[in-house]
């Protein structure tokens, strides 16, 4: 059984990794577009946090910083797409590919930094309430612009280019624009887990897009299918907007339950796994879900 610290830890990390969980829901679900930049732009979206920090910024503008870093990386990821028309999965494989050596250049050639003495979003209270309020503005924020005239438009490309194109949304702009969104909420989860943890690596990003999928599978999970699927169709209005967050935040509690269950599949005694294990485990756990889900 996990102790109540462990448990605590797990929720923390949960809340942080739903934000990545939020920007990955955005380009697969809502504009229906398979990005893998996020290996890359969550690791530059720590990086500009944590160098920023060391050179003496306030922890919250390390947060602006990252958030401006990961949405380049997803501008670039959708103009070579659109304007260069590159394969939508080889535009953010090369840009993240080529994000390893951005990242490497703003860390200074070396392959972390330490935070540990510096002061962080986390030093000026409890992890859980500062983690926890920064994902509901979020939720806010993100509900409030997919239940507008503009975020009609947005889901309405995912669900169908040509009629978009048809009512007069501007397709291409679109794309770019929801994956810098997208990109820009994984730069900041990644700024926040390195304050989180305390260091910046530059491996950290490995294995994101899979924990953020594995968070989405499961978010929808937990709920109806059929009322994710109505996400796209959704009009404008209150009633919406409350339904848009409710999709929205089952996203995040699938990040909470996949933590929680890696947590205890690590720290089971009778499964005699151990940390290095941490990629099997979750590949594991991405083939039973996707197995029983045929949306993937």
């Amino acid at each position: 059984m996990l102790s109540f610290q462990e448990i605590m830890i797990s929720l923390e990390i949960g809340i942080i990794y739903g934000i990545l969980a939020l920007g990955i829901y955005l380009t697969f679900r809502i504009i229906n577009f398979p990005d893998l930049t996020c290996d890359g732009s969550f690791i530059t979206g720590a990086a500009i946090s944590a160098i920023l920090i060391k050179n003496g910024w306030n922890p919250y503008f390390g947060l602006v910083g990252a958030i401006i870093a990961g949405g380049t990386a997803g501008l670039a990821t959708g103009i070579l797409n659109i304007k260069f028309k590159i394969d939508d999965l080889l535009s953010g494989i090369i840009v993240a590919f080529m994000l390893y050596s951005i990242n490497l250049r703003i860390l200074g050639t070396n392959p972390n930094i330490s935070l540990v003495g510096e002061t962080t979003i986390f030093s000026y209270g409890n992890s859980l309430i500062i983690s926890g309020s920064i994902v509901l503005v979020i939720l806010l924020i993100l509900t409030y612009c997919l239940s507008s005239d503009w975020g009609l438009g947005l889901r309405s490309v995912g669900q169908n280019k040509q009629f978009s194109a048809a009512n007069g949304v501007n397709v291409n702009l679109m794309i770019i624009f929801g994956l810098a969104i997208s990109n820009a909420f994984v730069g900041l989860s990644g700024a926040i887990f390195t304050q989180y943890q305390g260091f910046c690596d530059v491996s950290q990003g490995t294995g994101c897009l899979v924990i953020g999928l594995a968070s989405v599978i499961i978010g929808e999970k937990l709920i109806p299918q059929k009322q994710f699927e109505k996400i796209k169709n959704l009009r404008i209005g209150l009633l919406n907007f409350l339904k848009i967050f409710n999709i929205l935040t089952f996203c995040v509690l699938g990040s909470i339950i996949y933590r929680i269950f890696i947590s205890i599949a690590i720290n089971s005694d009778i499964l005699g796994l151990k940390t290095q294990d941490l990629n099997l485990i979750t590949g594991l756990l991405m083939i039973v879900i996707m197995r029983r889900n045929k949306k993937c």
